[in-house]
C-alpha cells in the first residue's frame, strides 16, 4: 500500500523540523533556508537533506563536547 502525501504537508512538517533544530541545536549547524536553496537545492528532498545533516551534525557536536 502506498501512501500519498501532498506537498504542503511535507513542507509543513519539514517547517516543524526546521523550527526545532533553530530552537534546540546549536547555531550555525542549520543553514537559512535561502542558503539551503543554494547549497542543496529548491526542492522538499533538498531541504530534506539539510535537516539530515544539521542532525548529523548535531550529534557530531555533542559526541565532540564529551570526549
Amino acid at each position: 500500500m502506498v501512501i500519498k502525501i501532498e506537498a504542503d504537508e511535507c513542507r509543513a512538517a519539514l517547517t516543524l523540523i526546521r523550527r526545532t533544530i533553530e530552537d534546540h541545536c546549536p547555531p550555525g549547524v542549520l543553514p537559512s533556508e535561502e542558503a539551503v536553496n543554494g547549497l542543496y537545492g529548491p526542492g522538499l528532498i533538498d531541504d530534506a537533506e539539510a535537516l539530515a545533516a544539521a542532525i548529523v551534525a548535531t550529534i557530531d557536536l555533542m559526541q565532540l563536547r564529551v570526549m
